[in-house]
């Protein structure tokens, strides 16, 4: 079955084969049963799409730019390396792709107040600007750790106008931010949840993934102009996923394009060290929704870590789960370090500060490309910028490399 099909059936029945659902409160569903309305409603409108993507050219600055890095290319002596450069949209990262769209949605079902949770901060960024902009009172929920890890997208937030919440409960990160604004969304009726990754009950997994989508068919429609083929390998970051699903999306019907997501595999495999959900972790409920989730001894979702903060979320979005299982993508490992020496061959070969999610990714990319023949095409997602990541940054890789000159 191709997957478009798949993707029509979720969005009618709200799971991809076994995973996501709605494993939810009563006092939700009659809200998520509308928001399901109002989307598909949404998606027929040609109007929506029409506004929706004059915003992504006129504010967020789409198309992004696709980036060849001729320097690391050259020296790992493999394949050729090209960046999806979603750093470069408005706000940072992707995540202002999803706000402008949901958004959107917001003010056709009339509402006034935005509330969201954040973890790296750039989604709280980007639902920020999109609350400003449409003149939307907006409350971030963010864990206490994230805040004090993420300082300048904390004040971007507030200068923006919007109210962050800090989360003092368990690890004080995604997890407890992502608990607390679900509890506010049940609490606060005239609010819509603008939920930030391709998580959470349905039918938040497909509107996020409609809403990323576009990263995936600009770096098709842009590599097909430029080189006229499709890359060989489509590689990106996995924490909830969306991100990766907007990448994915475009190629997951080209079965020459290998598609590869990457979890962060933290300090070591201990429970408690990483994040890697799919890898590590086994189906299981977590905020309303089924996919592969990370468990303690007494089945509750695990501590996580990861360096960067916007991967350390115990679980992952369920159209992930569904193309592990299938065998469609490959999900991969990579640790702190190597996101950091990653992270840092990036800054110092091509001039680009990756933000630590994306190195993730870019450091498997960077694992593969030796053992790949020059013709091959490694396409990497760079999800976000990383001057946010400064004060997680150990100093070693903040440093000049020395060159030695006669």
């Amino acid at each position: 079955m191709l997957h478009a099909n798949n993707v029509k059936e979720a969005l009618s029945s709200g799971f991809f084969g076994s995973y996501g659902g709605q494993y939810i409160p009563d006092a939700l569903k009659n809200r998520l049963d509308s928001l399901t309305e109002a989307f598909v409603s949404a998606m027929a409108d040609e109007s929506f799409h029409s506004e929706y993507v004059r915003i992504l050219e006129e504010y967020v600055g789409r198309p992004t730019a696709l980036t060849e890095c001729f320097n690391i290319s050259r020296e790992l002596g493999g394949a050729r390396l090209f960046l999806k450069r979603e750093d470069l949209a408005h706000g940072g990262a992707h995540k202002i792709n999803n706000c402008v769209g949901q958004i959107l949605l917001a003010k056709r079902m009339g509402a006034k107040r935005i509330i969201a949770e954040t973890g790296a901060g750039m989604h709280g960024t980007a639902s920020a600007m999109a609350a400003a902009m449409f003149g939307m009172e907006c409350t971030i929920y963010m864990g206490e750790l994230d805040i004090a890890r993420q300082e300048p997208n904390v004040e971007r937030m507030r200068a923006l106008g919007t109210n962050v919440v800090s989360v003092t409960a368990g690890q004080r990160t995604l997890k407890e931010a992502v608990d607390a604004a679900l509890t506010a969304y049940v609490e606060q009726p005239d609010t819509f949840y603008l939920l930030g990754s391709a998580v959470g009950p349905h039918p938040y997994p497909s509107m996020v993934r409609e809403f990323q989508s576009i990263i995936g068919k600009e770096a098709k429609a842009q590599l097909l102009k430029r080189e006229g083929k499709l890359p060989d390998y489509a590689i990106a970051c996995v924490g909830g996923g969306s991100n990766a699903i907007g990448l994915f999306s475009g190629f997951l019907d080209d079965e020459s394009v290998k598609l590869i997501g990457v979890e962060p595999s933290g300090k070591s495999l201990k429970l408690g060290d990483h994040a890697a959900s799919l890898t590590l972790g086994k189906p299981g409920v977590l905020h309303g929704f089924m996919s592969y989730v990370l468990t303690d001894d007494n089945g509750e979702a695990a501590l996580v870590h990861s360096i960067s903060a916007g991967l350390d979320y115990p679980s992952v979005g369920p159209e992930h789960a569904f193309l592990k299982d299938s065998g469609r993508v490959q999900y991969e490992l990579a640790s702190d370090t190597e996101a950091l020496e990653a992270f840092r061959a990036l800054c110092h070969k091509e001039g680009i500060i990756p933000a630590l999610e994306s190195s993730h990714a870019l450091a498997h990319a960077m694992k593969i490309l030796p053992g790949l023949d020059k013709d091959k095409i490694v396409l990497v997602n760079l999800s976000g910028r990383g001057d946010k990541d400064f004060h997680s940054i150990p100093a070693e890789y903040k440093t000049p490399i020395r060159i030695d000159r006669d």
